[in-house]
């Protein structure tokens, strides 16, 4: 049950201190729309999508109407297309992301996930059409995000696909060169992708997933750091208190919406996941609630012990207030989308290293970060087999969302507009790796992999 209690300290969290739930993500399977020619699969997963997804939209308006909880975005999420359209035997997948995207816009979702590849141990020749098809599919649809799962802690690394993936951002970069190279805003390269995220670019439905469920991702960076600024000066055992009390608060009200969003539209409840995802507006940061902690800016000596902090029990408070969280859960530093982390990167505080060190603690990786254009592919590649290496030692989801940005340079600024916000152009190590990634073939995984 809810209390009126909690109502009340909701209402106060949503006015005051920018909570609210990210998205509702509507996870539909594709396996069965399988078939042989293309166009008659594309027909099948258009018509699934729309029928599935078509009061996905208003119901998550309702909700929010009836209980005064902003709910940003309404979003599906898919079977990988790379599996779900492996017996089309189609040379490209171009066609598919515009059914993609014309399912998306019918129903009115603001993205739809899941023009995607799982290769950590290798492909196969769907894989490898998906792969070569991300740069086009991206230019020419407006909702479509992709990704690429390139290693897992069991597996090892795909060095093969880490190296195509880096020429893959390059292509898409030149691709959407004329809208500030947007499309690679809507990929990103995983390890040990996680099956039931509903935070995109990286969604997509697993194979372990029923049909249909609905999966709910809340937000609450504001509240965190207004909670914070109440043990100001206080221990280290009192902060950790305050950061789980308040997660717990923040969990609850996505599991409102879940049950809500389930009963109304006749959809299995999946997960909640509690992802502290800050956005451009001031006081909905990350990088704020370090400041609040005592670090003068992100980037800042003792930064990578504050995220480890917040991450850890953000994940502790969120799991006593349900019974299933999943997704990534934890705490997001995408650069773009963060005006205290924005801040950091223009006054030098914040640099691509002291993000990777970060990558270590936080729920995902290195996040829509903008580098100059004329960065090597084999430098990119070099970026992901970095953070693939951390995920695959660590045993957690790492990612790569990066944004090599044509024609500008170090120092300069990028606009992407709402959530995306804008970034300053980092500066990337210039020393090369291209032997390195040359060389191929898969870096076998770690010796703690052997278990069953």
């Amino acid at each position: 049950m809810i209390t009126s209690r909690e109502a009340f300290e909701t209402n106060r969290m949503i006015d005051e201190m920018n909570l609210d739930v990210r998205t509702i993500t509507m996870g539909i399977s594709l396996m069965d729309c399988a078939d042989s020619d293309i166009d008659r699969f594309n027909e099948k997963i258009y018509e699934k999508i729309t029928r599935c997804a078509k009061n996905l939209v208003k119901v998550g308006e309702e909700i929010e109407r009836d209980f005064g909880i902003p709910i940003v975005n309404k979003r599906i999420s898919v079977t990988p297309i790379a599996i779900a359209a492996a017996g089309t035997h189609a040379d490209s997948y171009v066609s598919i992301a515009k059914t993609l995207d014309k399912a998306a816009k019918e129903v009115g979702v603001n993205f739809i996930g899941g023009f995607s590849a799982l290769v950590q141990k290798g492909s196969t020749p769907s894989d490898d059409v998906l792969i070569n098809s991300i740069p086009e599919a991206l230019a020419v649809t407006d909702r479509v995000c992709s990704s690429v799962n390139v290693g897992t802690t069991r597996n090892g690394i795909n060095m093969d696909a880490v190296k195509k993936m880096g020429e893959i951002i390059k292509r898409t970069a030149e691709l959407t060169k004329d809208n500030d190279c947007m499309g690679c805003a809507k990929l990103v390269v995983f390890a040990n992708a996680v099956e039931d995220n509903p935070f995109m670019a990286g969604a997509f439905h697993g194979l372990g997933e029923k049909d249909c469920v609905i999966n709910v991702g809340v937000s609450g960076p504001g509240v965190v750091k207004s909670a914070l600024e109440s043990v100001k000066g206080s221990d280290f055992e009192t902060l950790c208190e305050k950061i789980k009390t308040t997660a717990f608060k923040i969990t609850r009200v996505g599991q409102l919406v879940a049950q809500e969003a389930s009963k109304r539209l006749g959809v299995p409840f999946g997960i909640i996941d509690l992802s502290l995802a800050p956005t451009p507006a001031v006081g909905d940061s990350i990088a704020e609630i370090f400041q609040v902690m005592g670090l003068e800016h992100a980037g800042a000596p003792g930064t990578t012990a504050a995220l480890a902090i917040l991450n850890d029990n953000v994940k502790k408070g969120g799991v006593m207030a349900s019974s299933y969280v999943g997704g990534l859960s934890g705490a997001f530093i995408p650069v773009s989308e963060d005006a205290g982390m924005i801040e950091a990167s223009r006054i030098g505080a914040l640099t691509l290293e002291k993000l990777e060190a970060m990558t270590c603690v936080c729920s995902v990786g290195l996040d829509m970060i903008a580098i100059p254009g004329d960065v090597p592919a084999a430098t990119i590649s070099g970026i992901i087999a970095d953070e693939a290496a951390i995920g695959m030692i660590n045993a957690k989801t790492t990612a790569v969302r990066i944004i090599p940005v044509e024609g500008k340079k170090s120092g300069d600024v990028v606009e992407f507009g709402g959530l995306l916000g804008h970034a300053y152009i980092m500066e990337t190590n210039r020393f090369s790796c291209e032997d390195f990634i040359n060389r191929g073939g898969r870096i076998p995984s770690p010796i703690h992999s052997f278990k069953n």
